[in-house]
């Protein structure tokens, strides 16, 4: 059964941080429209707080994930076990863009 934080506990950022793949899911608004689920990875996420992350999606196939976030916010990140006792996270939350001609570019 899962189990629910509101926040990431310390152990969460830990296996959080373990993991090469992480992936990404939003959707529209619109319900004709479809889910975006993507697979991230590299060094493209950074843990900010107990409550925030951050991470560089990098180009892909047609930056939904964008477009969803500017209409809606919503996203959730998923990570998964791939070695070790069996574990799946997901962090829901409200994302924003920011891109490098933003003045949050720098700080994020």
């Amino acid at each position: 059964m899962a189990k629910y934080f509101p926040e990431m506990l310390a152990e969460h950022q830990n296996f959080i941080k373990k993991q090469h793949l992480f992936f990404i899911a939003t959707a529209p608004l619109d319900a004709a429209g479809h889910v975006n689920l993507s697979p991230k990875g590299y060094d493209t996420l950074r843990i900010l707080s107990s409550t925030e992350i951050a991470y560089l999606d990098l180009t892909g196939s047609g930056n939904e994930t964008s477009g969803h976030i500017n209409e809606n916010a919503r996203i959730t990140f998923m990570f998964c076990a791939f070695e070790g006792p069996p574990m799946i996270l997901r962090l829901y939350g409200s994302g924003k863009v920011i891109l490098p001609e933003t003045e949050e570019w720098d700080s994020a």
